[in-house]
């Protein structure tokens, strides 16, 4: 049996992109969030999906490694929160 995937993805931006996010729905008269789903379906689109496309678009985040790292160890030190606890 296939697994069931939920279609919603919660996105964190810094303050910058949000208040681009935000000038351009208002600018627009559009919901954030409406702005938003069809920005990144867009960009999805348009994306290559070739794997060393997407790691070189992943290293060009940036400090995304070092928190990736920084996950790891809080996992490896117990500080974290299981879901189930949410």
């Amino acid at each position: 049996m296939p697994e069931e995937r939920s279609n919603r993805v919660n996105v964190l931006l810094d303050d910058e992109h949000a208040a681009k996010l935000h000038g351009l729905a208002d600018r627009t008269y559009v919901n954030a969030g409406t702005l938003a789903r069809s920005l990144l379906s867009t960009a999805l689109d348009q994306a290559d999906p070739d794997p060393s496309a997407v790691t070189a678009l992943l290293d060009a985040i940036p400090g995304a490694y070092d928190r990736a790292q920084q996950g790891l160890a809080d996992v490896r030190a117990g500080r974290v929160v299981s879901l189930d606890e949410l």
